[in-house]
């Protein structure tokens, strides 16, 4: 299908906020930023994965090395024991070292952590002959985790750091300045945290309180609860302060009643940084069941600046998970053959975190989410060039997650949905706001628009389809979001690749691959 050049002129009813190509300075395909009456505009997403975006997975050099041996019927110690060594190591420019798989077969039996700073766990390969395969079995597990053995999290609401105010009357999304009313509070490179507090006015205008089912009033998020966005300071000129990344929603003081701050992040030590595991294949016994008695888990990330590449995963459930910030998961297959059982789904890919990148992942299975995002997570959150065979579904699956794109992404056989999901799962409503499909191919599309958002199909290809809330049987349809050349695809190609090289230029896309 040809590419259509992408062109917008802003209606006042419309108010799409989306993007034109321009041949600005000569340079084909300059993307210009249109904004919403109120200054919202689609971010940039570039900042997305391993390093801020543009960054090249590092190569971590072999420090231990396990190979198949016969009389081990469970390597699960024999391959921690080797991370263990390696996580005794010194740093070098960030990394410990690697433990390589050799070519083979590893039974194991429980789980292998990954808890200190610069291991990497590489195999030989995903596929083929020399390949490395983890085969999983004994009790509930997940085959390998990157995580702090203790993690102590900060909490938003018991804040030791004094807080400044916002004094902006309203915050668009997808800026990266905010105004404080003090000055001199921050300086560049703070880690800080920006934080409004969820209001019952804000609740009902959001259409969010009044949700019951079987007699039980549904809290979508309770009043006083903070939404927190953590983002690095830029730069400082008086009482304006500059982001490196831009802000994943929009602050609005009618609807926060005044209570929108930013503050000191407290120094925490939570987050794994600079580990991966790569070059694997993982294999679970069939899971012919509910996500609820599954057993077997593949991967879960909980890091800044970690990864992972190159992976096979068969048959586990609720495959891969990451929290965090500034994760890529490259080149990672999910294949169910297994149908799930019973009417609530796994998720095969919980991208949880903050600027994470999927590029390139597959997933094939019947019955699950392909990807599901969960409550309170704040992008840039992309996934581009990822493919899903299967009757499933893409979703911003529950209480208000942000900002992720959706880039040349295929689902020829379900769904993507930007969606209100009402009621469902003890009341997970609005579940995607200022969001993003570029390019995407799929059976169903769903565009809702949450009030005073936007979301965003952009060159999409599918069936579109209008919805009212779940169990609402009568009564309008919810609001449909902007479809701009549907049925089209548009150039660039893509959105995040383009961003990514007018923000770093070419070379970031050598790095990462393109």
């Amino acid at each position: 299908m040809p590419l259509k050049p992408f062109l917008l002129c802003l209606s006042a009813m419309a108010c799409l906020g989306v993007l034109s190509c321009s041949d600005s300075g000569g340079k084909a395909g300059i993307l210009d930023f249109a904004t919403t009456e109120r200054g919202d505009r689609i971010m940039d997403y570039s900042h997305a994965g391993y390093g801020g975006g543009g960054i090249a997975l590092p190569e971590a050099p072999v420090a231990e090395t396990v190979t198949p041996s016969e009389g081990i019927t469970d390597y699960s110690p024999v391959i921690q024991a080797a991370i263990d060594r390696v996580s005794a190591l010194p740093l070098k420019d960030g990394l410990r070292g690697a433990i390589l798989l050799s070519p083979g077969d590893y039974p194991c039996s429980s789980e292998i952590r990954i808890s200190e700073d610069g291991v990497v766990l590489r195999g030989s390969g995903a596929r083929g002959t020399g390949m490395s395969r983890i085969l999983m079995s004994g009790d509930k597990h997940t085959a390998v985790v990157i995580r702090r053995r203790v993690q102590n999290f900060p909490n938003p609401a018991k804040l030791n750091n004094p807080a400044v105010k916002v004094t902006d009357a309203y915050v668009p999304f997808g800026t990266s300045r905010i105004t404080l009313a003090e000055k001199g509070r921050f300086k560049k490179g703070d880690v800080v945290w920006i934080q409004k507090k969820v209001t019952q006015k804000w609740i009902e205008f959001m259409h969010m309180d009044d949700m019951w089912r079987d007699g039980a009033h549904q809290t979508w998020i309770a009043v006083g609860t903070w939404l927190t966005t953590e983002r690095t300071v830029e730069s400082v000129s008086g009482n304006k302060v500059t982001f490196t990344v831009p802000l994943a929603d929009s602050y609005d003081r009618d609807y926060t009643a005044d209570s929108t701050f930013v503050s000191l992040a407290p120094p925490d030590d939570c987050w794994v940084v600079n580990s991966g595991v790569e070059h694997l294949r993982i294999v679970s016994p069939d899971q012919a069941e509910s996500h609820t008695t599954a057993k077997y888990y593949a991967l879960s990330i909980a890091g800044r600046d970690c990864w992972a590449q190159d992976m096979d995963l068969y048959e586990t459930m609720e495959s891969v998970r990451a929290s965090g910030s500034r994760i890529t998961l490259r080149k990672i297959s999910v294949i169910r053959e297994a149908d799930h059982q019973g009417s609530s789904k796994p998720a095969e890919f919980a991208p949880n975190a903050t600027q994470i990148l999927m590029d390139s992942c597959y997933v094939k299975g019947n019955n699950i989410w392909f990807v599901g995002i969960g409550a309170r997570i704040f992008g840039p959150i992309v996934m581009l060039n990822c493919s899903f065979d299967g009757n499933g579904r893409i979703q911003g699956h529950q209480r208000w997650s942000t900002a992720f794109l959706l880039d040349n992404c295929k689902v020829p056989d379900g769904g993507i949905d930007f969606i209100n999901r009402g009621e469902m799962g003890s009341g997970h409503g609005w579940g995607t706001a200022w969001s993003v499909a570029w390019n995407c191919e799929a059976k169903e599309l769903v565009n809702q628009l949450p009030p005073g958002t936007f979301n965003w199909m952009v060159g999409c290809t599918g069936k579109r389809v209008l919805q009212r809330r779940p169990f609402k049987k009568e009564g309008p349809m919810l609001e449909e979001g902007p479809f701009k050349d549907y049925g089209t695809h548009v150039y660039p190609k893509s959105l995040y690749l383009t961003q990514l090289e007018e923000r770093c230029g070419s070379e970031a896309l050598k790095a990462i691959g393109y």
